[in-house]
């Protein structure tokens, strides 16, 4: 299995010109901790997170004065679409990072997160959690599911 089998297709980078401010409103939507950035060409730059800007409060500047380019990592740990799970893994690991983008010619063409590798290796989950509603008194079940790896291009990192 290689990184084109398990990434998500579905990417949000930010322009190395976007502001703090717009970066702290995406990542406070909960989908993201953090993205690729990119260049006028498309191509990966960086990558910025929430501990990116949280660096940039604590050193006394305001978000509206920041940009992308300005907080961002400026060498960014990137796979192929054809680097194997395993070396994935191992990237992710070796650099202690969440997420990896996944290029093609240095443009982002998906990326994978930790959640996205677990799936995937994981197979088949059995039910091991129990939902109570308290408000109908039931007890529910968390269903047993299979997880593919297969992605839609709707499915959100």
């Amino acid at each position: 299995m290689v990184a084109k089998d398990i990434m998500n297709k579905n990417i949000t980078a930010a322009k190395k010109e976007a502001t703090g401010r717009a970066l702290a409103d995406k990542l406070l939507t909960g989908k993201y901790s953090g993205m690729p950035v990119i260049d006028d060409n498309n191509r990966i730059i960086g990558v910025v997170s929430e501990f990116d800007l949280l660096k940039a409060m604590d050193r006394g500047k305001p978000l509206e004065h920041i940009t992308a380019e300005d907080i961002m990592s400026t060498k960014p740990v990137c796979v192929s679409e054809n680097t194997s799970v395993e070396d994935v893994i191992h990237t992710m690991t070796k650099h202690n990072i969440l997420r990896v983008p996944v290029v093609r010619n240095e443009v982002p063409v998906g990326i994978i997160s930790r959640c996205d590798i677990l799936k995937c290796v994981s197979g088949v989950l059995r039910p091991e959690f129990v939902r109570i509603n308290s408000e109908q008194g039931e007890v529910k079940f968390f269903t047993e599911y299979h997880i593919s790896c297969e992605k839609s291009d709707s499915d959100i990192e």
